[in-house]
């Protein structure tokens, strides 16, 4: 880690008079690109208050709505059956409105597991603090720890059981709805160190994506 950092994990940073509501307010309207939605970012001069468990629920269902979740996962379910990913899924309407039903039911259960029960059992912040600031090495460790590594509601830093233990689960319970030879143990743990993997690189996109916007918009930001 580079020296005149600090830790990896910084100490919480609370805005005073902002409560958990309004941050949540203001991250409910946060979307990259004007699309893609970027609802579980706390921006670092937006407070750190901690979300109640009913908050955890409600930002894991906007999360599981939200319109683009729905044409995304068309998309993967499209590719999918381009490339005839999980042939017992079969072709024609049919197999891509399977595969379709398969990729949005794995991300509501990495969500409802990942985002809303596991962090209210064991406690765990379920959102990302960006840190914004700070050398290129700094923010790309810290980014990829968060996997593993959370913010909790007390303020301190612990093992992120809710990502890693809600990975798992959520393949678990895919062995229910996807062919018989795309199902079983190995299937469930390689599926799940790969949405850990995705994770990794889905932080260090939201830590990075301000700074590359700001490179590639350059006249809008000097017009605002």
């Amino acid at each position: 880690m580079p020296s005149g950092n600090g830790p990896i994990f910084p100490r919480t940073r609370v805005k005073a008079g902002v409560t958990s509501e309004e941050v949540l307010k203001q991250e409910e309207h946060q979307r990259i690109l004007g699309v893609v939605p970027n609802f579980n970012t706390v921006q670092s001069s937006a407070g750190a208050a901690s979300l109640s468990p009913k908050q955890k629920w409600h930002l894991a269902f906007k999360s599981s709505v939200d319109p683009f979740v729905f044409v995304a996962d068309g998309f993967v379910a499209g590719l999918s059956q381009a490339r005839n990913t999980n042939p017992g899924f079969g072709q024609g309407a049919q197999g891509y409105f399977k595969r379709f039903g398969a990729a949005y039911a794995d991300t509501a259960d990495g969500t409802l597991w990942g985002n809303a029960i596991l962090p209210i059992v064991f406690k765990e912040d379920p959102r990302y603090f960006r840190l914004g600031s700070g050398t290129f090495t700094h923010r790309f460790l810290y980014s990829a720890a968060t996997t593993i590594w959370c913010r909790r509601d007390d303020g301190s830093w612990g093992p992120n059981y809710a990502n890693v233990l809600g990975n798992f689960i959520s393949g678990g319970i895919s062995n229910a709805y996807y062919p018989a030879a795309d199902r079983g143990f190995g299937q469930t743990v390689d599926g799940a160190l790969t949405v850990t993997a995705e994770g990794v690189v889905g932080a260090e996109f939201v830590e990075f994506w301000p700074d590359i916007s700001r490179h590639l918009f350059k006249k809008h930001y000097a017009a605002q």
